[in-house]
């Protein structure tokens, strides 16, 4: 069993930067996949053994739990921003404009997430329908952020992409997630406000950043209100 970065930070209750200390050090097994790092469970499991370290994922599922019912798409989407007039003549084009607009990823990430979601698109197109599409890679970045992040994305012109619905796309949702939980809650979310056409014709003005906020949290609001009822 493969662990990442974050994963092992949480079951050891322990920063990243710690853990990347200790990489840098030797202090710590790891196995190298190319440039990326990934832990195996047995190795790490006997290496907290044998220096008395407590070591659990059962404490880092429950962190994630935690975590997972904290985290709304307001605070992924302030983390990614929103970007107007995002250039582009074709679904790779637009696709490479939204990645740049990411700044809070190392040239050769970005680089890397760009690859990963065209592989994703060359699998199953994410344009969902009504113009909207949400890119994500179908496997992990190599250093993904300790926090799921949404960047939103309005494109300067609509562009083919392969939607369920043959429509050009004119806004992306880029989510990146450094855990598949989280994802598909954050997923979930998202599709629920996708549903609303009131939602989606206010997508078409193309809002600004603290208008858009606004109207997700509403949507969140009555989600959250019907999840309690």
């Amino acid at each position: 069993m493969k662990l990442s970065m974050e994963t092992v930070a949480d079951a050891l209750e322990l920063p990243a930067s710690t853990i990347k200390r200790w990489i840098r050090q030797g202090r710590i097994p790891i196995q190298r996949s190319g440039s990326e790092v990934v832990f195996s469970h047995s190795a790490l499991k006997k290496w907290a053994i044998t220096h008395n370290i407590s070591f659990s994922l059962e404490k880092e599922q429950d962190h994630r739990k935690k975590h997972e019912f904290a985290e709304t798409l307001v605070s992924a989407m302030k983390r990614g921003n929103v970007y107007h007039h995002v250039s582009g003549n074709d679904s790779s084009e637009a696709l490479r404009s939204a990645v740049d607009c990411i700044g809070y990823l190392s040239p050769d990430i970005i680089d890397e997430l760009y690859e990963k979601l065209m592989a994703r698109e060359r699998l199953a197109s994410t344009g969902i329908g009504n113009g909207i599409a949400i890119p994500h890679p179908r496997d992990p970045i190599s250093h993904p952020p300790e926090s799921p992040v949404i960047t939103t994305c309005f494109l300067e012109r609509p562009v083919v992409f392969n939607a369920i619905d043959d429509r050009p796309v004119f806004v992306f949702f880029l989510l990146i997630s450094p855990a598949v939980d989280l994802h598909l809650h954050l997923l979930s979310r998202l599709s629920y406000c996708i549903r609303n056409k009131a939602f989606v014709q206010f997508l078409t003005t193309h809002p600004e950043a603290e208008e858009l906020y606004s109207q997700v949290f509403d949507c969140e609001t009555l989600l959250d209100a019907g999840n309690r009822s």
